[in-house]
């Protein structure tokens, strides 16, 4: 009898357990409903049907159905690139974290930066320059430039005819004045060693060459 009456009381205790557990939750989820609502209140405007994380979504893990969800959102509140079909974000790589309750947002599947494309023969190489070692800040992408290593005593001509990569200022922009920054050159294998040292213990200056001289071969 004894041992009935402690079953009893344990299966009853479980669903009390099991009851508080779901009204938290309805609760939790009632508060996120109200504060949305709240928003929508507040704030007005058209709602647009988007894609929502259900959980936290690491970077690097592959979105599948358990992971989004669709709710109407406010459209002036929406992320840039907000994703409004599930099927546009199931089964893609997430490239950086998404917190539980954010909407998806094509940035969340796009890598920092594009890969570089290295000519055959060459490596990639990048080192610091500022405004001033840099012709002013304008290069670009695709230029060439003759690197010069600039030491208290002497100058020297270290590489011609350096296609630049990449630089710290993006596409469009101009190296800043106001602090230090970066160029990437194609270098051949046994220049990339030299280039390297060099930066560490000098100052490395980048000189734009003019198109006659770029034809010239005793130049090169």
């Amino acid at each position: 009898m004894k041992q009935r009456t402690m079953k009893m009381m344990a299966v009853a205790a479980g669903a009390a357990s099991a009851l508080c557990i779901a009204l938290f939750t309805a609760s939790v989820q009632g508060q996120a409903d109200a504060a949305r609502a709240e928003a929508l209140a507040r704030y007005g405007g058209e709602q647009i049907d988007v894609c929502v994380a259900t959980r936290d979504i690491a970077a690097g893990e592959r979105i599948d159905f358990g992971a989004i969800e669709t709710k109407p959102w406010v459209a002036g509140l929406l992320p840039e690139g907000a994703v409004r079909e599930s099927g546009d974000a199931i089964g893609r790589v997430a490239t950086t974290s998404i917190l539980k309750g954010e909407v998806i947002a094509e940035k969340r599947f796009e890598e920092d930066r594009e890969s570089l494309d290295v000519p055959a023969g060459k490596q990639a190489v990048s080192v610091p320059v500022k405004t001033v070692q840099a012709v002013g800040g304008i290069l670009r992408p695709g230029m060439s430039v003759d690197i010069y290593a600039s030491g208290d005593n002497a100058t020297a001509a270290l590489a011609r005819n350096v296609v630049v990569l990449d630089t710290s200022a993006g596409e469009g922009g101009v190296l800043s004045s106001s602090e230090a920054g970066w160029i990437t050159l194609a270098l051949e294998p046994e220049r990339v060693q030299e280039v390297i040292v060099a930066s560490n213990k000098t100052s490395l200056h980048c000189v734009l060459p003019g198109e006659s001289l770029k034809g010239d071969k005793g130049y090169e």
